[in-house]
């Protein structure tokens, strides 16, 4: 995207709530946001679970089934051997079925849904913050989400 010479008209007025940052500073507060994330009890327990899961051999077998069932269905679909295909996919879900009914896997796949909303609410949070503040900042109406019309600096004076 092209700059143009034109000037935008400054919105801030100098106080601490309009004071502008640099990209650099927002990227440090978002890797300080990350390590507190990432020392929270839905991403504790989603390495718990991830280390109990590569240290069980049942789990690992399963996989390991899974992952070759794949590979075969792959090769029977690009041969067109529809009946083999379709018999690998019925033995594909059976094993997938098999390794979801085991505890730490269910438990394991529900701590990255936990995780996966912790990040949705962050995102939630900052969006809805940032337009909040855009829109009072210029004496827009929050509740119908308009913004307002500021004056420019030479109007100020």
């Amino acid at each position: 995207m092209e700059r143009t010479e034109e000037r935008m008209p400054s919105a801030g007025n100098g106080d601490a709530d309009t004071q502008t940052v640099s990209m650099q500073e927002i990227m440090e507060k978002a890797r300080q946001l990350a390590d507190l994330i990432v020392r929270s009890e839905e991403v504790d327990f989603y390495r718990r679970a991830e280390q109990q899961i590569k240290r069980s051999q049942k789990v690992q077998s399963l996989i390991a089934q899974i992952k070759r069932k794949q590979k075969e269905l792959v090769h029977a679909k690009h041969l067109n051997k529809e009946q083999l295909a379709a018999q690998l996919e019925q033995e594909l879900e059976r094993l997938q079925d098999e390794l979801d009914e085991i505890p730490i896997v269910a438990e394991f796949k529900e701590s990255q849904l936990e995780i996966n909303d912790l990040l949705q609410m962050v995102t939630n949070v900052i969006a809805n913050t940032i337009s909040e503040k855009i829109i009072l900042s210029t004496g827009g109406d929050p509740l119908t989400g308009e913004t307002g019309l500021m004056p420019l600096e030479d109007e100020k004076k």
